[in-house]
C-alpha cells in the first residue's frame, strides 16, 4: 500500500548536501517525492511509498549525511499526490 508523509528537518541542514544526499537515499530506496529547502532553515520533504521504505527514509533522515547536524525530524501523514511524482527530486525552495 503507497503511503505518504511530510518531513520537516530541523539543525544543520542547509549548504550541507542535505536534499542531494537525501534524493539518492530515497532514490535508492524507491520512495518518490521531493526535498526542498525552507525559509526558516529547515529542510521540508514529501516521501511516497511503501511503509518499509518510508521508515528506512525517515531513519536516514534522522542522520542525513556528513555535513548535517539534524536536530529534529517531524513527520505527518499526508495524502498522496495525484499523479504520483516519478521519482525523487530536488525542489525550488519554498
Amino acid at each position: 500500500m503507497i503511503a505518504a508523509r511530510l518531513l520537516r528537518i530541523s539543525g544543520i541542514v542547509q549548504g550541507v548536501w542535505y536534499r542531494a544526499s537525501m534524493a539518492e537515499a530515497a532514490n535508492r530506496l524507491g520512495v518518490r517525492g521531493w526535498a526542498r529547502n525552507r525559509a526558516d532553515g529547515t529542510v521540508e520533504a514529501l516521501a511516497i511509498g511503501s511503509a518499509a521504505q518510508l521508515d528506512a527514509l525517515i531513519e536516514w533522515a534522522q542522520r542525513g549525511p556528513p555535513k548535517a547536524r539534524v536536530t529534529d525530524v517531524q513527520v505527518r501523514s499526508v495524502e498522496p499526490p495525484d499523479p504520483l511524482p516519478t521519482d525523487f527530486s530536488v525542489a525550488p525552495d519554498a
